[in-house]
């Protein structure tokens, strides 16, 4: 890859702004941009797709009570709220006996509460 182009893109990118970055620079190399210009359309679709399914899920956990509920848990998000939801029909302790990526979520967000720098509370102790 031409030198001056690895030179001109930033070290770190924001979320949806690699295409505006890298799209210019690729259009100055005729074989870079035929190679990678379409790669760079496909992921626009993917990242909009994206998006569009975390504002999907984000409304759907904001619209159920209990959803609600789990989510004023700190590292407890949409993802983990509803995955409750769905699998979990009476509530309990999490068992080995249950679906593994219910309990993979879990984790996760307990895992996040706990690592979380606060004053202590009450669910953390």
């Amino acid at each position: 890859m031409d030198g001056a182009i690895c030179r001109g893109l930033p070290k770190t990118v924001q979320h949806g702004s690699f295409d505006g970055l890298g799209r210019p620079m690729l259009e100055m190399d005729e074989v870079l941009a035929r190679a990678l210009i379409p790669l760079l359309d496909a992921r626009r679709v993917l990242y909009q797709h994206f998006l569009e399914l975390d504002r999907l899920v984000k409304r759907a956990a904001s619209r159920d009570a209990t959803c609600l509920r789990m989510m004023t848990v700190p590292g407890v998000g949409p993802i983990a709220a509803l995955t409750f939801k769905a699998a979990v029909d009476n509530p309990g302790r999490i068992s080995k006996a249950g679906d593994r990526d219910v309990r993979s979520t879990h984790y996760a967000a307990a895992n996040a509460l706990l690592m979380r720098k606060m004053a202590s509370s009450q669910i953390k102790s």
